[in-house]
């Protein structure tokens, strides 16, 4: 299917039944939604966010009412477009899915914001492996071959990920400092553009979540070499993970998560939290999230923040340490 940058998706036709969820409203939403709502996805078409985005929106639609229109704003891993939803004005009509590039860009970049002072955690709609994959045309066949070819030749061998400082770029350089190992960081403007060049062997290694690359493994185009959850994971079946080879503790699993303006009337809030749970939990769309290789989470608020602070400090010392920059 081809990935339009704007898609207008409209509810059904009149006198479509609404689910309970927008019956019951509560006191003090209102009437909103009155109007279209905004769904920023700092990534390009094609990449992991747009994916998800894309495959819960329909549903979202039909549980508000009213159209929601997804803007694509990619650019420096994320940060031109939540830095879009960070000016939005808090009337619940400007939301953001964020990727884990939200909380490493609160350490790699200036920005003009705090994403905890700027936005409100809706929802940890859900996390996933990243998968460390090499062209089908390396020799590498598994994580303990490419460590040695590194080390034989520090600084030679190109890895791709969506972006600097991204949770990808940031596991890829932990796992190279625990290995004692070095290799060359390519980054991109997003998932999108580097799957391709990933595909196209421009690349030897790409260290991507496994929602844009699942169809290349099973294709047999991308071989994986090590996926960064604890232990092996479903999707990525027959692979093992770097701490089970050996890179003790090693866990840096990737993940999407609905945010709002601070600010936003908690009724507003409450109720878009209530349907985004809701919808990614339905058994259609749960499976069209976990058939890319991401498991469904559905979170409540508060499990969001926590998750999303502990995640900003947890990977800022990896970043400090490896002097990890937005122009490196």
């Amino acid at each position: 299917m081809i990935l339009r940058r704007r898609s207008l998706i409209v509810a059904g036709a009149a006198g479509l039944a609404m689910p309970s969820v927008l019956r019951a409203q509560g006191s003090g939403t209102g009437s909103w939604p009155e109007r279209p709502i905004r769904l920023i996805v700092p990534w390009p078409p094609g990449g992991s966010t747009d994916t998800v985005a894309r495959i819960f929106q329909p549903r979202l639609v039909e549980v508000l009412g009213r159209p929601i229109i997804i803007e694509n704003r990619g650019g420096a891993s994320g940060a031109i477009g939540a830095g879009e939803a960070a000016r939005a004005a808090p009337d619940g009509y400007t939301w953001m899915l964020a990727y884990d590039n939200e909380a490493t860009n609160q350490t790699v970049m200036r920005l003009p914001y705090r994403a905890l002072e700027a936005f409100v955690p809706i929802s940890l709609v859900a996390t996933g492996p990243l998968a460390l994959v090499a062209h089908q045309s390396r020799p590498w066949r598994n994580y303990a071959e490419l460590v040695e070819a590194a080390k034989r030749a520090p600084d030679t061998l190109n890895y791709a990920t969506s972006g600097v400082g991204g949770l990808a770029h940031v596991s890829t350089t932990l796992l190279q400092q625990r290995g004692g190992y070095s290799m060359v960081h390519v980054p991109y403007r997003g998932g999108g553009p580097a799957v391709q060049d990933a595909v196209a062997g421009h690349v030897p290694l790409f260290m991507s979540n496994v929602v844009i690359i699942s169809q290349h493994i099973r294709a047999g185009v991308l071989r994986p070499l090590g996926v960064t959850t604890r232990t092996e994971s479903r999707h990525v079946p027959g692979t093992p993970s770097f701490a089970e080879q050996g890179v003790a503790d090693f866990e840096a699993p990737t993940w999407w998560m609905l945010m709002g303006r601070a600010g936003t009337p908690e009724p507003i809030v409450e109720r878009m939290r209530t349907a985004i749970r809701q919808v990614v939990q339905e058994p259609d769309v749960k499976a069209k999230i976990e058939e890319q290789g991401a498991d469904v989470v559905a979170s409540d608020g508060a499990a969001a923040t926590r998750f999303f602070t502990n995640e900003v400090e947890k990977w800022a010392s990896v970043i400090r340490a490896a002097d990890i920059r937005a122009d490196g």
